[in-house]
């Protein structure tokens, strides 16, 4: 169970170059430590005492308890032991360094700063769901998986390669607005899906968005 941040600001954060430290190398640990990797961490470190099996290679593993001084460096940590008072003295120590911090127990005298929604994954389309119960959020994600459009995938897996097309072709920005507002057209989705990226690019340039 996770603490609820009532007044919450949802963005999508680059963790792949940021120290994340995750204190706790139990399930919830392990889970915590397994999203980020999904994420594009790089710099995931976990301490704790013991590490359960199911935490991800890829990690840097510290084998002792939590002290002051672990969160130095750090873009973001996750207080995710058994114990209050350790959870505790982490999100004191983030509190104090100014790293966000996500406590794992509730505790409205000590909560973090934010919360990890339930998260589902189709290539590069990312949707996230929150609503004030981690297990809600989940049935909720489980219930929009089967009501995915594959081609909403398939577009945006293709858009790491055309917005650096469109961003870089010299483009107004008006017009640049515009091919990014005709990619997301249910035609282009059906060009792509039926004949490949290269020939929704000469679609788009048909529509007046040439570089």
């Amino acid at each position: 169970m996770g603490c609820f941040v009532r007044a919450a600001y949802p963005l999508m954060l680059d963790v792949s170059n940021r120290l994340v430290v995750i204190v706790g190398g139990g399930r919830v640990g392990a889970r915590k430590a397994k999203g980020l990797l999904d994420a594009g961490a790089t710099r995931v470190r976990v301490i704790s005492p013991a590490f359960c099996e199911s935490l991800p290679d890829g990690v840097e593993r510290i084998e002792r308890p939590y002290a002051s001084g672990d969160l130095q460096g750090a873009s973001l940590a996750f207080a995710a032991t058994d114990r209050p008072d350790v959870n505790e003295a982490v999100v004191r120590d983030a509190n104090g360094l100014g790293v966000l911090v996500n406590r794992a127990d509730v505790n409205e005298e000590a909560p973090g700063d934010f919360t990890t929604p339930a998260a589902l994954r189709e290539g590069e389309l990312v949707v996230t769901v929150s609503a004030g119960s981690p297990a809600l959020a989940a049935t909720i994600r489980d219930g929009l998986r089967s009501r995915l459009d594959r081609k909403w995938a398939m577009m945006a897996s293709a858009m790491r390669e055309l917005r650096p097309r469109i961003r870089d072709g010299g483009l107004p920005i008006e017009r640049r607005r515009a091919a990014f507002r005709d990619l997301a057209s249910d035609e282009a989705m059906d060009v792509l899906e039926r004949d490949g990226i290269e020939a929704l690019w000469t679609w788009l340039e048909r529509r007046g968005n040439k570089t």
